[in-house]
């Protein structure tokens, strides 16, 4: 049996979800959209697979290759825009879809907006320790963790929340409700995540507070009002994998190994001043401000 998936063109209504990769291989809790999709075609009976693609190709083929590891056959086919399913299956002789939503979640459509994309994710949830993700495991009712974590005993989880693999989490911090931390988020100590998604490799201060909100590297941006802003500090927020070295990255990689190594030796913390991430209407900015 043969599926035609469609990957989704880049939206303006959504553009900050396809600045580092297509929307089809985008971050969605750890793993992401076209990869859910394969999981659930190989678990339907599917055998053939053909992916189209008009935005990044070459990056979906690094994704899904030859499809093998869901023991499907798996190619990635260039096109010039986005084909309706009715033009794709006229063109490639099968069934066609456009995979804007996360299989079984027609109702959350991902990318009309940035409120109706964290929804979904928050729904997703539940489902999304697929078949073949080794080591993902409910931790506690409403409360999902991946591979090699660090969580401090000290932090505080409230469900529902995510933590991918690799992540970070210090002494005090408050994770959830309704916060999703992908692969590879630092997290510092006392620092509170609601309602919001942290980014893959993607630093958190210590004391910041972020509130219905994508933290992606040094982006901040509201999912509420779509409204968005660059931080400049490093020392409260970006990203832990920079694509052009800045001298404050040093001192910055200075001070999460010197967590890592707290977190073996169990040292008191200094007192820091306390930021928090705010959505402010009357202005239209978003900003990180200083909490009296």
């Amino acid at each position: 049996m043969k599926t035609i998936l469609i990957c989704p063109a880049e939206s303006s209504d959504i553009p900050r979800l396809s600045v580092e990769a297509p929307l089809a291989v985008a971050p969605v809790l750890g793993h992401c959209l076209l990869e859910y999709w394969m999981s659930h075609l190989a678990c339907t009976g599917a055998k053939q697979v053909v992916v189209l693609a008009n935005d990044r190709p070459d990056e979906v083929r690094k994704v899904v290759g030859n499809g093998s590891r869901w023991g499907l056959a798996v190619e990635v086919m260039a096109e010039a825009r986005e084909l309706a399913p009715e033009q794709a299956a006229e063109k490639y002789g099968a069934l066609a879809l456009v995979i804007d939503h996360l299989p079984g979640l027609a109702e959350h459509p991902l990318f009309e907006n940035y409120e109706r994309w964290f929804r979904a994710l928050e729904a997703w949830m539940p489902r999304a320790r697929t078949p073949e993700r080794v080591g993902v495991r409910e931790v506690s009712p409403g409360i999902w963790a991946g591979l090699h974590g660090h969580i401090s005993r000290e932090a505080r989880l409230c469900a529902p929340c995510w933590l991918g693999d690799h992540v970070y989490v210090g002494p005090g911090a408050v994770i959830g409700p309704g916060a999703i931390l992908e692969n590879g988020a630092f997290i510092e100590p006392k620092a509170e995540i609601k309602s919001s998604v942290i980014g893959p490799s993607t630093f958190v201060g210590q004391y910041v507070q972020i509130t219905n909100s994508l933290a992606w590297g040094s982006t901040l941006l509201n999912w509420q009002t779509g409204l968005e802003n660059k931080v400049s500090d490093a020392f409260l927020l970006c990203s832990l994998h920079p694509q052009r070295p800045a001298p404050k990255a040093v001192a910055l990689l200075d001070r999460v190994a010197e967590w890592l190594a707290r977190w073996q030796e169990d040292r008191p913390l200094e007192p820091q001043p306390i930021f928090h991430a705010t959505a402010d209407n009357g202005s239209r900015t978003i900003a990180m401000s200083q909490k009296g």
